[in-house]
């Protein structure tokens, strides 16, 4: 009588998972990335380390590996009270602040991840991100299941541009939209000659940077604000997104759309793509040219371009809705910052003190 023969999969041996935690920011990262869901394919070594440079904090990294193969990496950073014992991943808040997880891991990964959390910090700090961020929402999931207590505050609700729908739905952009742009650039095509301009990659050199931030320092942002939340002046992110380019993966992801007039910087749109997304990061553009709209007219350019060159949605995160549902955009997931506290002591603090925490966001 001839013996069954069992499947491929229990001929195999049982996958080998460790985990370890590295002090500073491995290569094992940029692995990691390499193969997480492409939303979060920029979330590499550089990334992190960009922000540690620009914003201060000792890194060390949470590495979980399948058959030595890295699979989750974690980087931490210390913050607040020494006693507390909280850390939080370092990173901007552009477009959310998460962690790259190999594609397909399976829930005990994160165990082993929680479990190396767990001797040596009582707090975890993940956010902002979606609620359907692809690395976040399972080692919350995770967490809960381990008897972490899981807090979150609501910062925002997201916004997401279906390209791919508008365009199955008709003619897009529509001709009256066109044709009011056209208008728009005729009168602004007065003040001289009009170049529409698209950089990535090795362009991201000092120039450039330059120019972004003289359009910031021209805007209502230098004008209204501290200028703090400038994404290029010296004042305010400009070396953490200077830091960024210096790995060339992720300076082919940058991507700047800037419209000149006689070869001067009036507005430019500034995005992360990834695949067949686009990040929306920030947009900005002269005040003096305000009336005739040149954010407006370089980003229906750049939307157009986006769309051709294979981008099918647009993310362009928290913020103003007005002119992004004018646009097409519809409301996407809801944007939370979370506390993760392991099981004890932390815990039941995590219970008495977590409505301080949800009052401390924003009202949805």
């Amino acid at each position: 009588m001839t013996k069954p023969v069992p499947p491929a999969d229990f001929l195999r041996p049982s996958p080998v998972c460790t985990v370890r935690t590295e002090y500073g920011l491995p290569q094992a990262i940029d692995r990691v990335a390499e193969r997480a869901a492409q939303t979060h394919r920029f979330l590499r070594r550089q990334w992190f380390q960009a922000a540690v440079d620009s914003y201060g904090g000792v890194p060390r990294t949470i590495v979980v590996e399948r058959d030595g193969a890295p699979i989750l990496a974690l980087p931490i950073v210390s913050a607040g009270p020494r006693p507390v014992k909280l850390v939080q991943i370092p990173g901007a808040y552009w477009p959310f602040r998460s962690f790259p997880v190999r594609e397909a891991t399976l829930g005990a990964t994160y165990g082993l991840a929680l479990r190396e959390m767990a001797a040596q910090a009582n707090v975890l700090r993940i956010g902002p991100v979606y609620d359907d961020d692809a690395s976040a929402m399972p080692l919350i999931a995770a967490a809960r299941a381990a008897g972490w207590i899981a807090v979150s505050r609501y910062i925002a609700t997201s916004h997401l541009l279906d390209i791919v729908a508008m365009r199955a739905a008709g003619p897009w952009p529509r001709r009256s939209t066109l044709k009011k742009n056209r208008f728009h650039e005729k009168h602004l095509g007065g003040y001289g000659r009009l170049d529409w301009d698209f950089h990535s990659g090795a362009d991201w050199m000092p120039r450039l940077f330059e120019a972004l931030a003289d359009v910031e320092r021209a805007s209502w942002i230098d004008a209204d604000t501290d200028g703090r939340d400038a994404k290029f002046t010296a004042t305010g992110h400009g070396a953490f997104w200077r830091a960024v380019a210096t790995d060339p993966v992720l300076a082919e992801m940058m991507w700047a759309a800037v419209l000149r007039v006689d070869h001067r910087p009036i507005a430019f749109s500034f995005d992360i793509n990834v695949g067949t997304r686009k990040f929306a990061i920030a947009n900005s553009y002269a005040s003096w040219a305000g009336k005739h709209s040149p954010g407006k007219l370089l980003y229906y350019r750049n939307l157009m371009r986006g769309a051709d060159d294979g981008i099918q949605t647009v993310d362009w995160g928290a913020g103003d809705g007005g002119y992004k549902a004018t646009i097409g955009a519809d409301a996407g997931p809801a944007i939370r910052d979370w506390l993760l506290l392991r099981p004890g002591l932390p815990a039941v603090l995590g219970r008495i003190f977590a409505g301080v925490w949800r009052r401390s966001g924003n009202r949805a």
